[in-house]
């Protein structure tokens, strides 16, 4: 088994102390809001990235606790293999978001459509590009069929 050491480049701070109440999927809530603060150290790595309107943020799961191989996603209740569901216990803890960028101001990024609990840890940042993130031809699996109008809801099960 290969190992890897990973920093953290910065802090996501969020209105969420704690899990009940977090987006299941920012794009559910255009309306939550927080921010990326990039150490210092990195800020030169923000230079051009106004122009993008949406980011692909990785970071870690750092309240989650183990993992479970098989789990029941949120608001189902057939159990699932973990690599076919999003949910935060995982073997590696890395979770992954598209946010919206409302602005830049320094090593601070305005975000939009956040769904991570405050004080999370920072991994990396992509921006979204469609063109590259699209896909026309895809499936969803056991999803089918399962994705119904969930605009407001937030999660009030142990996910984390």
């Amino acid at each position: 088994m290969m190992e890897f050491k990973f920093s953290s480049i910065g802090i996501l701070k969020t209105p969420y102390q704690e899990k009940r109440g977090v987006p299941i999927q920012g794009v559910f809530d255009g309306d939550s809001k927080g921010r990326a603060e990039i150490f210092k150290e990195y800020e030169a790595g923000l230079k051009d990235i106004e122009g993008f309107s949406h980011l692909i943020i990785i970071y870690v799961f750092d309240r989650s606790e183990g993992y479970n191989l098989i789990c029941k996603p949120y608001m189902e209740d057939i159990p699932r293999g973990v690599f076919c569901t999003r949910a935060p216990k995982r073997p590696n803890p890395i979770g992954l978001s598209v946010v919206r960028l409302e602005k830049r101001e320094g090593n601070i990024l305005h975000l939009a459509e956040v769904d991570m609990l405050d004080n999370t840890p920072l991994l990396d940042i992509k921006p979204f590009v469609p063109r590259f993130d699209h896909r026309e031809d895809t499936r969803v699996g056991w999803m089918k069929g399962t994705l119904r109008d969930a605009d407001h809801r937030k999660v009030s099960d142990d996910r984390f």
